[in-house]
């Protein structure tokens, strides 16, 4: 059985409603069976894209504190050693995931800990892919500690799609590997900031799943 993002049940509902009433709509006042065959056709190609950014499928985190599993679902853009300026103030090793409209966007834990930060940044809707994306855009910044990995920063990144970022870390929290971090509507990026001595399992290119594979460990 489908399930579904709890941050997509209005949307769902409104596109629902809207589909169903445009194919009544289209049936009753055009008489051209073509046309209204094309129309409807659209109207339901329309609300299986929206269905599809709002999948929430269950998974199971391995639970371990040795390891990082992916935050997203999507595809691996960037492996490098970077200047973080927001919160380490030094070099981290950078993972950027890419998620495409057909993944899932659903955010979740990577590891299991203590929220020690969670800050929200209003910002421009740059495409995802763009070097200034990370610093421009409308993100949220993360860092959970715990005592294998230490303190390891992930930010949710809005592209040109997305309008809105949800965010569920609150500084203080507990929280456990793979379950629900937050949502990002119709977008888009997610960055990892981690000690430079992380061991990597993942590569560019890789296409990862978020919440239960392992992408690093200690």
């Amino acid at each position: 059985m489908i399930r579904f993002h709890k941050e997509g049940y209005k949307i769902i509902t409104i596109a629902l409603i809207l589909s169903v009433a445009g194919i009544l709509l289209v049936e009753k006042f055009i008489d051209i069976p073509w046309l209204v065959k094309t129309i409807q056709i659209v109207i339901l190609a329309f609300l299986i894209i929206i269905l599809q950014f709002f999948r929430n499928p269950k998974r199971v985190a391995p639970l371990n504190d040795n390891v990082l599993v992916a935050p997203v679902d999507g595809k691996v853009v960037v492996i490098e050693e970077v200047e973080e300026p927001e919160y380490f103030k030094g070099k981290r090793l950078q993972v950027s995931i890419f998620m495409s409209p057909i993944n899932v966007h659903v955010t979740r834990y990577a590891m299991s800990g203590t929220i020690k930060y969670s800050k929200y940044h209003p910002g421009k809707y740059l495409v995802a892919w763009h070097p200034k994306a990370s610093t421009d855009n409308e993100r949220t910044s993360v860092v959970i500690n715990n005592k294998t990995f230490g303190d390891v920063l992930y930010r949710q990144i809005a592209g040109a799609l997305a309008k809105r970022i949800v965010n569920y870390a609150k500084e203080g929290d507990k929280v456990v590997q793979g379950t629900d971090a937050g949502f990002i509507k119709f977008g888009s990026r997610v960055d990892l900031y981690l000690p430079l001595e992380t061991k990597l399992n993942i590569s560019i290119g890789d296409v990862v799943k978020g919440g239960i594979q392992v992408i690093a460990e200690k």
